[in-house]
């Protein structure tokens, strides 16, 4: 979609990107926020493929937008590891399921500490903060909420640790999954399992029972990840298909 062959687009796929709130915004994006968020949302969404080329040139028409914001997002997205430069060329990265099974892992002794600390150390004010955002999941049914109420629980969680650096890595970690948490956001099923595990995880942590926190965050973390294993490798043909890069699995 990015390269210059690619912008020569369809009037019916000009006009689905269009309408999508997506790929092309209503009106030019001129601030590098505004074109970060756009981008950063057709990778998530996979309207940027994994591994498709990106140039900063058919960005500039399809985003509406001059090169220097552009090329500041490219930059953001490249640090979160979204976007891989090699040389010159700037792909979307791929989707290794390998990796995100390696960031699960990772994550759980990162989560195990966080609930140790967060247990000792959390307030009734930070616990009502936390409790507030999951119940907005109450009231909404979209992708776009249920993924960015996921993100603040987490990260509030590790905000009740007191420690910066737990906060950095959580964020991080959540980061580098985003796109395989977009399509575990992206099934009903998952999202009630998710809201009854968090409401769980944060009782646990209000009660100080630490090591019962620990223990429910690190099994929430391998529940969601077989969930996202099985849904990757169900969508690895039809992606693969449309020309993505998802490498294998372990």
């Amino acid at each position: 979609m990015p390269t210059d062959d690619q912008n020569r687009r369809s009037p019916q796929a000009a006009d689905a990107a269009t309408h999508s709130g997506r790929t092309r915004p209503d009106r030019p994006a001129d601030r590098a926020e505004d074109v970060y968020a756009s981008l950063r949302q057709a990778i998530l969404v996979m309207d940027l493929m994994p591994g498709e080329a990106l140039s900063e040139r058919a960005l500039e028409g399809l985003l509406g937008s001059s090169r220097t914001p552009i090329r500041e997002a490219l930059l953001r997205l490249e640090v979160e590891g979204l976007v891989t430069r090699s040389g010159r060329s700037l792909r979307v990265t791929a989707l290794e399921l390998s990796a995100v099974l390696e960031a699960f892992e990772y994550r759980e002794f990162i989560e195990a500490a966080v609930a140790q600390l967060a247990s000792q150390r959390a307030t009734p004010e930070g616990i009502a903060r936390i409790q507030a955002v999951l119940d907005q999941s109450r009231t909404r049914d979209d992708t776009a909420s249920w993924f960015a109420i996921g993100t603040d629980f987490h990260v509030m969680l590790a905000g009740l640790s007191g420690n910066g650096f737990l906060v950095r890595a959580m964020t991080d970690i959540l980061t580098r999954i985003e796109r395989a948490r977009w399509i575990m956001c992206s099934l009903p099923s998952a999202r009630s399992e998710a809201y009854a595990e968090h409401s769980q995880i944060l009782r646990l942590v209000a009660e100080g029972r630490a090591d019962e926190a620990a223990a429910a965050l690190v099994a929430h973390g391998r529940g969601l990840r077989d969930i996202l294993s099985e849904a990757l490798s169900q969508q690895r043909l039809g992606l693969r298909g449309r020309g993505a890069g998802i490498g294998p699995g372990t």
